[in-house]
């Protein structure tokens, strides 16, 4: 079950909203009294609310905004029990000052928003001695491992405990915690109102995780990335998992650089079977595992790890094949059929801008159908490198412009989403009849490849290479082909609203918005 919390500053606001989140679909609200601007009315919030409810008041030393005297806020508590409200949640110093009464259920919570304590356990046994129905504790995540911990405490717990962790590092515990035995989670109203650190909304929980299907038997995968708020990943591959019928949930792991090797050790607890790989891990887990599917050990990077029937890891890297494949969409004949990638890439020219995982897995692609690669990076030493490794030759970022090339593929972030109005290749550089390919899915028009239409240019968008290899990547984790149009039709559905306002904009045209080298 979800907990929706709900704080507005008006009594009105906060009845409306708790019933649109009922019309919504939601089973359980959070009235968050200490918003409110005047002292709450109970009677006024309680009497015909449209589901079960928590009431909660923070204190300023809990991060809330109540501004009254301690002994008025726990009045207004007391009364919430008296008129039996559902839940009500009590801090640990205040728990033993009210006592039990009614129908209503104690929640004993525990809040850290600077750390997870080494002393969890501890923590939690203090709490049972409170008189809980329900524990609550929440902490703040400083390594992924942080929500390992809580995760296990939930699991291992005699009493119904609540338990995740705050922060983007722990967003993942938010999502799992009902898969180890907490009785809800919590989430926002939406997007624009989060109220801890790293709180989903309430559509997002319900409508791309699944929360309430997910359960002891779910499998988990995710994608591994660093940040990782803004992949579309766990949109598309959920949808699939929804579409099939699967007990299977996709999330967000965000994993700092340092950290991928002690996290993914720590992750064998969860039985996590298989992850998508993206920046800046996706160089440093060829060396993590010992099996490798296609090029990946010729790339030097992989973009998937996965597990065989014999829960072996492997490595592939399914960006080679779907950039391919997407490239070749562009040397379509008149009938629409399309040529081979060997067929379409033979002999032209082609330059490739940025020099990280993708860049990688499509110079290496290049090379292997018989293209003539150059490539650039605004970091000089790593062209020079990626160059080397690919036998290739490579040039300056400041003189990208003078190279001549067939093929023009972007492989860096420069345009992405919520940078739109930026290009990372001049519009009078382009010229007539070149074929430009953006990596970005996210717009899919952005203003490099609307450049690139105005110059006469053949486009591929992003669109097409992301929902391609995430196909390849969920087949390899199901052993299912892929609904391929049920994953398109979702992203773009997604994507467009910011698509079709970038299209009624004009385009600027002249001077080059690249970014600084």
């Amino acid at each position: 079950m979800i907990c929706v919390s709900l704080g507005r500053t008006r009594h009105k606001m906060m009845i409306v909203e708790h019933q649109s989140l009922a019309q919504r679909g939601a089973e359980l609200v959070e009235l968050r009294l200490d918003w409110l601007s005047h002292l709450p009315d109970m009677t006024r919030l309680l009497k015909e609310r449209p589901t079960p409810v928590i009431v909660t008041c923070r204190r300023g030393q809990d991060k809330g905004l109540w501004k009254g005297g301690e002994e008025q806020r726990q009045t207004l508590l007391r009364a919430a029990i008296v008129s039996e409200v559902e839940y009500v949640d009590l801090e640990e110093d205040t728990a033993g000052r009210i006592p039990r009464y009614g129908k209503t259920k104690r929640i004993v919570s525990h809040h850290d928003f600077e750390e997870t304590p080494r002393d969890l356990e501890a923590i939690h046994e203090r709490l049972c001695k409170l008189d809980p129905d329900i524990i609550k504790i929440v902490t703040m995540a400083h390594t992924p491992a942080d929500s390992i911990r809580m995760l296990q405490l939930v699991k291992e717990s005699r009493v119904p405990t609540v338990g995740f962790c705050m922060g983007e590092l722990g967003a993942f515990s938010r999502i799992l915690c009902g898969k180890f035995g907490s009785p809800f989670t919590y989430a926002t109203f939406n997007k624009d109102r989060q109220m801890a650190p790293g709180q989903l909304s309430f559509e997002d929980m319900k409508r791309i995780y699944r929360y309430d299907q997910i359960g002891p038997d779910t499998e988990i995968f995710g994608v591994l990335g660093d940040p990782v708020g803004h992949s579309m990943s766990p949109l598309i591959h959920n949808a699939a998992y929804k579409a099939l019928g699967l007990n299977k949930v996709y999330v967000p792991f965000r994993v700092p650089r340092d950290q991928l090797k002690h996290t993914l050790e720590q992750f064998k607890w969860m039985d996590v079977k298989g992850y998508s790989v993206t920046i800046p891990h996706k160089e440093a887990v060829v060396s993590l595992v010992q099996n490798y599917d296609g090029p990946v050990e010729q790339i030097g990077a992989a973009n998937t790890m996965y597990q065989d029937a014999d829960q072996q890891w492997w490595a592939s890297n399914s960006d080679y094949d779907a950039a391919l494949q997407s490239l070749a969409q562009a040397g379509k004949d008149a009938d629409g059929k399309a040529p081979t990638p060997e067929e379409f890439l033979q002999g032209k020219k082609v330059l490739v801008l940025g020099c990280g995982g993708v860049a990688r897995a499509i110079g290496m692609g290049v090379m292997n159908c018989g293209g003539a690669l150059t490539v650039t990076n605004r970091t000089h030493t790593r062209a020079v490198d990626l160059a080397k490794h690919l036998g290739c030759q490579q040039v300056t970022w400041e003189n990208r412009g003078s190279q001549y090339a067939d093929v023009l593929i972007n492989c860096t972030s420069v345009g992405m989403h919520p940078g739109v109005n930026e290009s990372p290749f001049a519009e009078n550089w382009l010229r007539e009849g070149m074929v430009v390919f953006d990596t970005i899915y996210n717009p899919e028009q952005t203003l490099f490849l609307k450049h690139a239409k105005l110059r006469g240019c053949k486009t591929v968008s992003g669109v097409e290479m992301f929902v391609r290899q995430a196909a390849v990547q969920f087949e390899k984790f199901t052993g299912q082909p892929a609904p391929l149009e049920i994953m398109q039709r979702k992203l773009r559905r997604v994507i467009s609203a910011v698509t079709v306002k970038d299209e009624d904009e004009e385009v600027p045209r002249g001077a080059s918005p690249e970014s600084k080298p």
